[in-house]
């Protein structure tokens, strides 16, 4: 498991550091007899108040060496230490942690407490279940006024919020410490995520040593990079994790769903894992642009507009043939799209089916229309347009059914759709990992780099979205006679 103290979880080869200062939380949750035997002995020693205190607020007792701060020589302190690890982890309650006991511990302590919008620090940073104030209940509480964006506790450490978005707010103010949560999705619109960075770095100025808490699930992002090039250099400690480390604090429930989900796809990896997935040079989609498109995770129908259309795409395996299986790894896309009122297209679902015969996939079909009441079904007919209807038919599919034939490459056709994307007429309502892995890994100008033999769940997706955006529309109107 890789620790806090310098640059190494996987950020490139690390400077030489001393080796780090053991912390006191390495005895008390060593395992075996011996471990045991101790925490009993100091268990009998400790009257029930100190007991309680030991599990509620002895922080450094029961954290992963990951959530403490990098144990450093004195001759090497660290200046900017980034914990770059899944989701689930642990990371907001180690920034809230290392908050309090900076103000604790330094009564001159001005921190900035900085997040994607102000909305985010207030919710997840200040008032969030592993938030600064859930972090210090009766162990020298801060007061909050949230008017003031501002936390004063009693021996005068002070803290202040500020958002991201909001870069030229960071001009003026000066700081001993800051905590800056989920870095890789601050708005990088206008260099936005870099000027904040560095106007936060130029506000660094107050007391022997000053230093920032970076906390982030990473993302490809300007900023990302920056400090991961810091970290190769030394300047940087990184400390990295992945979604299991927390397996005794998180539901297991949670964890197993979260695993089948997304395990072995580039969202699982950066995600749950932990890695900076870079995006592929030429791609037409790249992961920044498609979290830009995302509307929501889980039922989120009242938020989305009226449909006016619903159909679903189907890209039919390669060497399909009636009563038979597809080849072993071939994959049947399937995947519902919708036009809203508003006018933009809405990814609801990829129902797509692996190894599936012929009926298998048509009655996957079948269920994914019935259960979006889609209006049409629009199947790729290259790999045999008679067969392809003939089993959807037998599917008891009575939706009008449309058969496309592809004149050009899967490439050429994505590349419209692609541009649909960038101009904002695209939603994904949820995350979609392994139709996206696909999108991600076709290239402009022709060729596939993404997952598997063939991206059979992005090719339906093109399909989906050419009918309902740019197939011929009759608009209503006036004839010039």
């Amino acid at each position: 498991m890789p620790g806090a103290e310098g640059v190494g979880g996987g950020a490139g080869p690390p400077s030489p550091i001393p080796s780090p200062i053991p912390s006191r939380g390495v005895w008390l949750r060593r395992g075996g007899r011996e471990g045991e035997r101790d925490r009993a002995i100091l268990g009998d020693m400790l009257t029930p108040h100190e007991l309680a205190a030991l599990g509620s607020y002895y922080w450094e007792g029961w954290a992963r060496d990951e959530q403490l701060p990098p144990q450093r020589h004195a001759d090497q302190p660290w200046r900017i230490w980034l914990i770059c690890a899944g989701r689930g982890f642990g990371k907001t309650r180690a920034g809230a942690e290392w908050v309090r006991d900076v103000a604790r511990s330094d009564p001159a302590a001005r921190i900035a407490l900085v997040g994607a919008t102000l909305a985010e620090v207030r919710s997840v940073m200040v008032e969030g279940d592993s938030g600064v104030l859930a972090a210090a209940p009766g162990a020298l509480p801060p007061h909050y006024e949230p008017s003031l964006r501002r936390l004063t506790w009693e021996n005068g450490a002070t803290a202040w919020l500020y958002s991201a978005g909001e870069p030229e707010a960071l001009r003026g103010p000066q700081h001993s410490h800051a905590w800056c949560d989920e870095i890789a999705k601050w708005d990088n619109s206008r260099d936005r995520a870099m000027t904040s960075w560095h106007n936060l770095q130029l506000t660094m100025r107050l007391g022997d040593s000053p230093r920032v808490l970076a906390t982030t699930t990473p993302r490809a992002a300007p900023l990302m990079r920056h400090l991961m090039a810091g970290a190769k250099s030394g300047a940087v400690a990184v400390a990295t994790g992945r979604t299991t480390d927390n397996r005794e604090v998180l539901p297991g429930a949670y964890l197993s769903a979260m695993i089948e989900q997304f395990e072995g796809s580039a969202f699982g990896r950066q995600e749950l894992a932990g890695e900076m997935v870079d995006t592929l040079e030429g791609a037409l989609w790249t992961r920044a642009l498609l979290d830009r498109c995302r509307v929501g995770v889980g039922d989120i129908s009242s938020a989305l507009p009226e449909a006016r259309r619903v159909v679903v795409a189907v890209d039919p395996p390669a060497g399909t043939t009636s009563g038979s299986g597809s080849r072993t790894g071939d994959a049947c896309g399937i995947v519902v799209a919708m036009l809203g009122a508003d006018g933009l297209a809405y990814v609801r679902a990829d129902c797509t089916v692996e190894g599936a015969t012929p009926e298998g996939w048509a009655r996957a079909v079948a269920a994914a229309a019935s259960a979006w009441n889609a209006d049409r079904v629009v199947a790729e007919a290259n790999q045999g347009g008679a067969m392809v209807e003939s089993v959807l038919r037998a599917a008891d599919i009575a939706l009008p059914l449309k058969l496309v034939h592809a004149a050009t490459g899967k490439t050429a056709r994505a590349e419209p759709v692609a541009a649909l994307y960038e101009a904002g007429r695209v939603r994904h309502a949820g995350l979609f990992a392994e139709l996206e892995d696909q999108l991600c890994g076709l290239m402009a100008g022709g060729g596939y780099e993404g997952p598997g033999r063939s991206p059979d769940r992005a090719d339906a997706l093109v399909w989906a979205l050419t009918e309902l955006m740019l197939g011929k529309r009759r608009e209503p109107g006036a004839r010039v006679l």
